[in-house]
């Protein structure tokens, strides 16, 4: 692939969020009736020969594919091949044949990638820790990043690309661990109408529908739209229902000159699973008979400790996109580029569910749980714009890719919380402690074993009155560049300056003070990387990388909030060095197989000091290994996975008070050399799938990890497990297919959400889809 070719690839589709209009409003019948203009003929007609019959896809290219897998990302300088970074991309394809139908679902093909549990400051949604660290908020759309909590959908995605390590010189302030781009679908040159209709166990229903029309010579509109319902496979109550519509129009195809113009809506309505609690260890006193493993207790798959008349979840994202892009040239080796993105969204993310808490010793105690409610009604709204000049030149006999660019951004947070009369706590002891249980209780405490979730609990709700508003601000300027010295030799350079502002402030209410905090920081990160292409279908790397986490990093809605006792802090800074190696192989450079040895170090953590302040003295460490393969063996064998190998260790934890609240003695912690919560040592996917004959096609999966600790004491933890999945597609004809998902074939019970302490998120078990596939 030539230079021009690689820049006209990696020009990012924009997606996205719609701002809101009344004919968004009706729920999902809106979607099942644009639905119905996919049985307008298709004036122009794709090629026969677009889309592999034998594999339902999602995803419609004019064009052939290219080798190896692509990314979208303008900001990568060079193909991934030639990216001394460690860069995963979980494709249309493996998408729609593993049968994911959110972020979280396609994500599972990722070793190295777990998911978090909700729990205090950490709101419900996509809750990622890549290699260790918690990247919550490094998920991005188009390269812009992705603010507010929430669960994101599939319905508009061409492709998700995971990058690891640092990602600061990329996106700005982030985590040291990786981020997530999603890459939206676009407006095509050619005609198409897909629609997609499934259905199968625990009433699982899904339509899913994709038009493109070429609206004159140069100009195409498309428009996906989905409405989904479902409960969770083996677990009593949880489910709900969403909805989704995505516009989008381009002008100028074929440049010099381009605009697109994108929206994007999504509404979701469900009750939020709780999990299971842990079965406290007790390491002294006089219940140390009662003692428990730490792992979460062995109660029947279904026990639901949540409440269906008081526990919800609603979300709501809207955007709208203006992507703005003109070619002063195109020439290969002498091309510039200007390029302008503006974006505007807003995210709701309005919840009431139930934490089986075990703070206070119910669970291992009496034999009950507290039906903790945790509670936030949060909107978020963002703008942000980039501006970017792209594209190639020549310097003193030497070839440079290159993209820079500065970004401003904006992000606001208006975050509450609700209040429950009678409330939440048990009337008989005026505490969180539930020696018994029912409706003595106002039903706040049950049962460990058999709970129910129709108990009569009967309240009214209303809006906290200690609101909290966080305001955010960036500026930043970027350059990236990858330096031909000659065929054999590469050197890729980025580096990144942001200007970080952020403002919180509590109001006041009858019992609390207001609250202000505020950071105003900059921070510069980078990045380097050397290239030796022992030829070209293959790379050998040495890279380094830098990222920054200021205080406030989560912008008022995640787990690194802003408050008075960190805003004087500086960024958390991380360095990570990198080994690693990237081939296409075999004819044709069809299968892509990559591997890497890595150390991530954060030299500044933010830790308890000796004197009890919050202090950056504290150091984690992190080292791996990192293989991964995707591609086809054969023309009809086709394979996707990897295995990562972390080890994950908190080198210095600071201090813990050894003596009394009064009388504090502070002594380094007993947690110093504990591996990270969250962080399996061992992770492994493999995806493959097998056309067999030109109609049908068999697919077999497994992830698998090993033991995941849920606390830095180390002494809770959930145990690893392996799960399979099975795909069978049969295509009736060019235009009509089947497609047979089992998830989770053996039902194993196993725990795929933890990162608090209290309790796990419990993974679905076995279930079965059956999706019809069209073309008209």
């Amino acid at each position: 692939m030539t230079n021009n070719n690689k820049q006209q690839a990696s020009f990012i589709k924009s997606r996205k969020h719609a701002p809101q209009s009344p004919a968004m409003r009706p729920a999902p019948a809106l979607a099942l009736t644009m639905l119905a203009t996919l049985v307008m003929p298709a004036a122009h007609a794709a090629p026969d020969n677009i889309i592999d019959q034998s594999i339902p896809t999602v995803q419609v290219s004019g064009a052939s594919a290219p080798v190896g897998p692509v990314s979208n990302n303008d900001k990568f300088t060079a193909p991934l091949l030639d990216t001394p970074k460690s860069v995963t991309v979980v494709t249309a394809d493996t998408i729609a044949q593993t049968g994911a139908v959110s972020l979280t679902d396609a994500l599972r093909t990722v070793p190295g990638i777990t998911i978090g549990a909700g729990e205090g400051g950490n709101p419900v949604g996509d809750n990622l820790f890549i290699r260790g660290y918690n990247a919550q908020t490094d998920t991005y759309i188009d390269g812009i990043r992705d603010a507010g909590s929430q669960s994101r959908e599939i319905f508009n995605l061409e492709q998700v690309e995971v990058v690891k390590g640092p990602n600061s010189a990329y996106g700005g302030r982030s985590s040291a661990g990786g981020g997530v781009n999603l890459v939206s679908k676009s407006a095509q040159a050619y005609d198409f109408n897909q629609a997609s209709v499934g259905i199968g166990s625990d009433k699982y229903k899904r339509i899913t529908g994709d038009v493109n029309r070429n609206i004159g010579s140069n100009s195409a509109f498309r428009l996906n739209v989905m409405a989904h319902e479902n409960d969770v496979a083996g677990r009593k109550v949880v489910g709900g229902n969403r909805w989704g519509v995505a516009p989008t129009v381009t002008f100028g195809l074929t440049g010099p000159d381009r605009a697109i113009i994108s929206l994007y809506h999504l509404t979701s309505h469900e009750i939020p699973d709780t999990g299971i609690p842990f079965n406290n260890p007790i390491t002294s006193g006089k219940d140390l008979p009662k003692n428990g493993n730490g792992t979460p207790f062995a109660v029947d798959r279904e026990t639901f400790y949540g409440l269906a008349n008081r526990d919800f979840r609603d979300t709501r994202s809207d955007v709208g996109t203006i992507d703005l892009r003109h070619e002063f040239s195109s020439t290969p080796g002498h091309s510039l580029a200007l390029r302008n993105v503006t974006r505007y969204g807003k995210s709701n993310n309005d919840y009431v569910w139930t934490q089986p808490d075990d703070s206070k010793g119910n669970t291992v105690l009496y034999g009950t749980v507290w039906r903790r409610a945790n509670t936030r009604a949060t909107e978020t709204r963002t703008f942000a714009n980039v501006t970017s000049l792209s594209g190639e030149l020549s310097t003193f006999g030497l070839q440079h890719t290159f993209n820079a660019g500065v970004e401003f951004d904006r992000e606001t947070t208006d975050r509450g919380s609700y209040v429950f009369t009678p409330g939440t706590n048990n009337p008989l002891t005026n505490t969180f402690t539930c020696p018994t249980s029912g409706a003595a209780t106002l039903y706040n405490c049950t049962t460990l074993v058999n709970p129910n979730p129709y108990d009569p609990w009967v309240y009214s709700r209303t809006l906290s009155g200690a609101l909290t508003h966080v305001n955010t601000r960036t500026k930043a300027v970027y350059a990236f560049d990858t330096i031909e010295i000659n065929p054999q030799w590469l050197l890729n350079l980025g580096v990144r300056w942001d200007d970080f502002q952020t403002t919180l402030d509590t109001l006041p209410t009858a019992t609390t003070a207001a609250v202000r905090a505020r950071v105003d920081t900059d921070f510069v990160s980078s990045q380097a990387g050397l290239v030796y292409k022992p030829s070209k279908n293959g790379s050998i790397y040495l890279s380094w990388a830098s990222s920054a986490t200021p205080p406030g990093n989560d912008g008022g809605d995640g787990l690194d909030g802003l408050t008075v006792a960190v805003q004087n802090l500086q960024p958390q800074r991380s360095r990570n060095i990198e080994l690693g190696t990237k081939w296409d192989l075999l004819p044709g450079g069809r299968l892509s197989v990559t591997g890497a040895l890595f150390k991530s170090t954060m030299n500044n953590a933010r830790v308890t000091a000796p004197d009890g302040t919050t202090q950056n003295v504290g150091r984690k460490e992190v080292q791996g290994v990192e293989l991964g393969f995707s591609g086809k063996l054969s023309t009809a064998w086709t394979v996707f996975g990897g295995y990562t190998w972390l080890d994950a260790e908190v080198a210095d934890n600071g201090y813990a008070n050894t003596g009394t609240t009064a009388n504090p003695v502070w002594s380094p912690s007993p947690f110093n050399g504990n591996r990270f919560p969250t962080t399996p040592k061992n992770s492994a996917s493999l995806w493959t799938s097998y056309a067999f004959t030109k109609a049908f096609t068999a697919g077999f999966g497994v992830s698998a990890m090993s033991k995941v600790y849920a606390n830095v004491n180390n002494n809770k933890w959930v145990p690893g497990y392996a799960r399979f999945d099975a795909m069978a597609s049969y295509a009736l004809n060019q235009d009509i297919s089947l497609q047979l998902n089992l998830q989770n074939l053996t039902d194993k019970l196993y725990f795929d959400k933890v990162s608090s302490p209290h309790y796990a998120g419990v993974a679905p078990g076995r279930s079965a889809t059956l999706t019809a596939n069209f073309k008209f």
